[in-house]
Parts: C-alpha cells; sequence; structure tokens
C-alpha cells in the first residue's frame, strides 16, 4: 500500500505540461492586470500631473471628484444609461429570441439581420447614428420632407435628452448579442416541458415567466455581466456620437479618466475616476462570482 502511494504523482506535479504552459496567462494577469490595478489606486491618493510622483494627498482627489460638476453629470448620465440599457437589451432581446425559437422561416436570414450590428465598430456604430439622427438631412429632416413641418427629432442636439439618443445606438448594436445568447437558453429547454405545459392548458405567457426564465437563469446571469461591463465602459460611442456634447450634457465617467489623464494632463484625478470605475466593476463582478461559485461550491 505505502509502495502504490509513492509512486501516485503528487498534486502539484500532475498535468505538469498544462501548468507550465499557463504560466505566461498567470503572469500577464498577476503583473498587467493586478500590478496595473494597484499601481492606478496607489496613484489615485497622489497629486499626480503629467508624470506620476509618489506625493501622497490623501483623499483631496477624490473629494476634487465628487465635487465636480462633470463628474456628477457622468454619474447620473451612467445611471440612465446603464438603468435603460439593462431593461431594454434584455426585454428586446428576449423578444426577439422567443420569436425566433418559433421555427420560423427565414430564421437565419432574421438572426443574421439582428446580429450583424454587433460586428461594427462603436465608432462606426455612433458615426452612422450621428448621421440619422441629424436633424437637417437624418429622420427629422427625411421626415419634414415629406410634409410634416413640425415634426422633431433632434436627440443628441438636445442637452436634456442627448443621452437617449446614446442609448438608441448602444441598443441597436447590442440587442443581437443578448438575443443570440437568449435564442441559445431557450434552445437548451427540453422540448417535453412545452408539451407538459400545452396538456395542462398553461398559456404561453405563463410558460416563458414562470417556468422557462427561471430554467435559465445562469443565462441571465452571465447576459447581466456582459451587459453591465459594457455600460461601465462606454466610450468610443459617446465620443463619435456627441464628444460629451452639447456642453458637459452627455459625459460619461470614461470619458472623464481620459481627458483628465491625456488633455488636462492631471493623472492623479485621472487615476481616482479609474478607481470609482473599478469599484463599480468590482461591485457587480462580486455577486456574480458568488452566486455562480459559491453556491457550486456549497451544493457541491
Amino acid at each position: 500500500m505505502s509502495e502504490t502511494y509513492a509512486r501516485r504523482p503528487s498534486q502539484v506535479f500532475r498535468n505538469l505540461s498544462a501548468k507550465i504552459a499557463s504560466v505566461p496567462m498567470i503572469l500577464t494577469a498577476v503583473v498587467v492586470f493586478a500590478g496595473g490595478t494597484a499601481w492606478t489606486v496607489l496613484y489615485s491618493f497622489t497629486n499626480s500631473k503629467l508624470l506620476p510622483r509618489l506625493n501622497f494627498v490623501g483623499l483631496s482627489q477624490y473629494e476634487r471628484l465628487w465635487a465636480a460638476p462633470r463628474w456628477q453629470v457622468a454619474i447620473e448620465n451612467l445611471a440612465i444609461y446603464g438603468v435603460l440599457t439593462l431593461v431594454f437589451s434584455l426585454v428586446i432581446g428576449f423578444i426577439l429570441a422567443a420569436l425566433l425559437d418559433q421555427k420560423i422561416r427565414f430564421e437565419d436570414t432574421f438572426r443574421t439581420i439582428f446580429l450583424y450590428p454587433f460586428a461594427l465598430s462603436f465608432i462606426v456604430t455612433g458615426l452612422v447614428w450621428q448621421w440619422l439622427l441629424n436633424p437637417d438631412f437624418g429622420v427629422q429632416g427625411v421626415v419634414r420632407s415629406l410634409g410634416w413641418e413640425s415634426f422633431t427629432f433632434d436627440p443628441l442636439y438636445d442637452a436634456r435628452i442627448v443621452i437617449y439618443g446614446i442609448l438608441i445606438a448602444a441598443l441597436w448594436q447590442g440587442t443581437g448579442l443578448i438575443m443570440c445568447l437568449m435564442l441559445a437558453g431557450l434552445r437548451g429547454i427540453d422540448e417535453d416541458i412545452w408539451k407538459a405545459a400545452r396538456v395542462d392548458g398553461i398559456p404561453t405567457w405563463k410558460t416563458y415567466l414562470f417556468i422557462i426564465i427561471p430554467m435559465m437563469r445562469p443565462v441571465f446571469v452571465t447576459t447581466l455581466v456582459i451587459i453591465a461591463s459594457g455600460i461601465v465602459k462606454v466610450y468610443d460611442l459617446v465620443v463619435a456620437q456627441t464628444s460629451g456634447g452639447p456642453g458637459i450634457a452627455s459625459e460619461v465617467p470614461a470619458k472623464y479618466v481620459y481627458d483628465y489623464m491625456f488633455h488636462a494632463q492631471n493623472l492623479g484625478q485621472g487615476f481616482a475616476a479609474s478607481t470609482m470605475m473599478l469599484l463599480s466593476v468590482i461591485i457587480v463582478v462580486v455577486p456574480w462570482a458568488y452566486l455562480e461559485f459559491g453556491k457550486r461550491r456549497r451544493h457541491g
């Protein structure tokens, strides 16, 4: 027994080749991501300007950050954009997936059409929708040329609703991906569940609401994380459509960080803002990790 135990490879040396192959990835994650994150947080407590320097000033950068009207507008825009993107992406994506799941004709064609915008970059999407929402030759110009002179639709030029113009472009690009994720989840549902629901006379909407959607919980959780990560880092869509305007009406945190780090040459303020963005990501990721892995470990 002892000889057999001695011949067994140690846990450390099992799958040694796979572990050696993963060393570069681990080093990259530790040095680049963890190291870069720690470096950013550290220098957010300094008064670094053009170049980083270890001259600590405590929480003064964060006090300046939250006192800045521009940052407050950015947070407000992110909240509005985030909530509406989350809700509409899930609702529209699920409805489109449910319609495609009915084995309709030309399903592949419709799926390609809906997913195509996701293949475009946010810059291209922003420029396209900047043109479509232009009051002179976009949707407003076309409708007025048809005789409806009082028609007004220029969200990108109205500071009160500019964030909704950006939302339209974001939904146009991202909803196709959500639809595909939802469709994959629906296709994973056993057909016998649908047959049993029909035999019991359960309406279709109740079947979706009380049976199908709860069974698709992992799909919804993954989709929520994907949408939330895109919300926090939204930048290029805003730059392409409005450059933060009119004025600062469409400012977002990522643009605030970029402008302070590379235009205003105030690294300390940019690091403080990016640290707050990191905190928002942690708020999203940690509950997801707990729900996904914590429960598995307990049930395992």
